[in-house]
């Protein structure tokens, strides 16, 4: 895998953006980046910490999880706050998330937090409709992390760090869960952030891993890629044909305090466009 920035606490929620590369956070020294094709790396939003998640909106900025999950333009003239913890009574703060076709968010909230040590109280997922209501349509969920959807829209993977267990979500036409799955059991590793493929398969970043896993629609095994530092948190497929693979990692059990670094490879098949959210903004 090619080095392509480095120095960084820990590194999440990569997103490709046709105009500005890739978008990434650090979760614990603060900041959202922008990594553009010649390599200079640009500040998008400052100093803002714990941010596990990002999408594009279609507005002309980013939907950024935390603490709230918010939604910041890119020329810094318009926020808005999306979802609060105070949408179960135990949320604490929301990771990663996706978007469906029609730009609904769907995103997991935590029900404690991961690095106090504190007692491990099941999460819940939520969708962000058009009109901006949300709904609460999962719970049990110990850890939220990676999410994506099928190639047709009718299968939502949602991993659970905690449970070492990808869940498989049946959503209908009409964007409720009808239920769920196992999709598959994780050893040897922790399933943190998701990307799914063009072909359906799904690429998952293995936390305390050292490995990217790709699986076939049907949840088994096709192969395993080693990444030279073993936190590796997140992927997203980029570059214009997205055929782009990029690897980011945090700096755990690496050899330096901030050592997190983002990697590329090329693989042969592109991954899924992730489309924009079209939540409504308020006024």
């Amino acid at each position: 895998m090619e080095e392509l920035a480095t120095g960084y606490g820990l590194i999440e929620g990569p997103v490709w953006d046709d105009a500005r590369g890739l978008i990434y956070s650090d979760v614990i020294n603060g900041g959202v980046r922008a990594l553009g094709a010649d390599g200079e790396i640009t500040t998008i939003v400052p100093k803002r910490r714990g941010v596990g998640g990002m999408a594009p909106h279609v507005a002309g900025g980013l939907v950024i999880g935390g603490r709230e999950i918010i939604y910041e333009s890119f020329d810094g003239q318009k926020s808005a706050t999306l979802l609060t913890p105070d949408v179960t009574d135990v949320a604490i703060g929301f990771n990663d998330f996706t978007t469906d076709a029609a730009g609904r968010v769907w995103v997991g909230s935590l029900g404690f937090s991961v690095f106090s040590g504190d007692e491990m109280r099941p999460g819940h997922l939520h969708v962000i409709d058009l009109d901006g209501s949300v709904r609460t349509v999962s719970d049990g969920i110990i850890l939220t992390n990676g999410m994506g959807f099928s190639p047709d829209g009718k299968t939502l993977y949602h991993n659970d760090a905690r449970a070492d267990l990808i869940r498989a979500y049946e959503i209908t036409d009409d964007a409720e869960v009808a239920g769920w799955t196992e999709f598959t059991r994780i050893s040897g590793g922790t399933p943190d952030g998701m990307a799914v493929a063009e072909d359906g398969s799904v690429w998952v970043a293995m936390a305390d891993g050292n490995r990217v896993s790709v699986f076939e629609p049907d949840g088994s095994l096709r192969t395993e890629l080693p990444v030279p530092l073993p936190m590796v948190t997140s992927v997203c497929f980029g570059g214009a044909d997205l055929k782009d693979l990029y690897v980011v990692t945090g700096s755990r059990n690496g050899p330096r305090e901030n050592c997190g670094t983002i990697y590329r490879t090329r693989v042969d098949v592109p991954g899924l466009p992730i489309a924009p959210a079209r939540v409504a903004l308020g006024n």
